[in-house]
């Protein structure tokens, strides 16, 4: 199971209490803010597509959108999200659960700037009912993540 795989990998780092599994799903970002009642920009949603060499996975927050002009200026590819029935296979996880931890090998994981917007931010661990809430310094160290992209559009609040 997805959720195990997460479990351990925040077990090796001393961080397991902090995996939340919910009796509600958090698969949609709107499903997600609703259970862990915070506003929806602060679930780190991750995405998965088509990379140029193999799969590629942006973070991104919960109100952003990608901006397919940006996303082909940075990564030199039209953005094209892998299909349904293969994510799990080829990123470890299915829909609703895919997360930036444990990812399958060759996986690259890319953090969007939208995040950078708040203080902690609630990726999914794996499954379609969990969370753990991190600061972008633990979001940081617990993604074997590539670089920073700005690759979406958000509303700012501010």
């Amino acid at each position: 199971m997805s959720i195990e795989r997460v479990r351990e990998y925040f077990r090796e780092r001393g961080m397991e209490s902090g995996v939340l599994e919910f009796d509600a799903s958090s698969a949609t970002v709107e499903d997600a803010a609703k259970v862990i009642g915070v506003e929806s920009g602060r679930i780190a949603k991750t995405l998965s597509f088509y990379g140029s060499n193999g799969v590629s996975l942006v973070v991104c927050a919960g109100d952003a959108k990608i901006d397919n002009g940006k996303y082909k200026k940075e990564f030199g590819i039209k953005a094209k999200m892998l299909k349904h029935d293969e994510t799990e296979a080829l990123t470890g996880y299915a829909v609703g659960g895919v997360c930036p931890f444990a990812v399958n090998e060759g996986v690259k994981v890319y953090l969007d700037v939208s995040l950078k917007r708040f203080p902690t931010v609630f990726p999914a661990c794996g499954s379609s009912n969990s969370a753990i809430e991190l600061s972008i310094p633990e979001l940081e160290s617990c993604t074997l993540y590539e670089k920073w992209v700005d690759v979406s559009v958000y509303q700012d609040a501010n």
